[in-house]
């Protein structure tokens, strides 16, 4: 459903939220290993979240990757998924066809659009801080 990079980017999102949640922040070495994802490319998938101000980066000694408590709700999974994906997920076909519509629609459109719209809903009505909150309390978790 997802593109790699916004698995990556929804997984390293969380852990960050998870670890500033704690007060702390957190370097790009210990994100990729805790994602499981390559260095270089999470390095590259931080560098987007923050340049669309989803995650804070600060240089320097000291410096990592922080999300503010207080942004954490604002912040839903939607916002994630546009940055790294753009909005295909929220209007694209099924089936990938670039002319799919209500006037013209795929073999699976009123099926997919009904699941889409669910995941859209879900998308735009989870934040940030729930997720990270499960991560916390051990319900939930981001690697075996």
């Amino acid at each position: 459903m997802f593109s790699k990079t916004c698995e990556y980017g929804i997984r390293a999102t969380i852990f960050i939220a998870s670890q500033s949640y704690q007060g702390n922040r957190t370097g790009l070495k210990d994100i990729a290993k805790k994602i499981d994802s390559p260095e270089a490319f999470t390095a590259k998938i931080l560098q987007i979240l923050s340049r669309d101000n989803i995650i804070n980066s600060i240089k320097g000694v000291g410096g990592g990757f922080e999300i503010p408590k207080e942004k954490m709700k604002e912040i839903k999974l939607a916002q994630i998924v546009n940055a790294l994906d753009g909005d295909r997920i929220f209007t694209g076909c099924g089936l990938g066809l670039t002319n799919c519509s209500e006037e013209h629609p795929c073999p699976m459109h009123y099926k997919f659009k009904s699941i889409r719209n669910d995941l859209v809903f879900m998308l735009e009505n989870t934040n940030l801080e729930e997720l990270a909150l499960g991560i916390k309390s051990g319900d939930t978790f981001l690697r075996y």
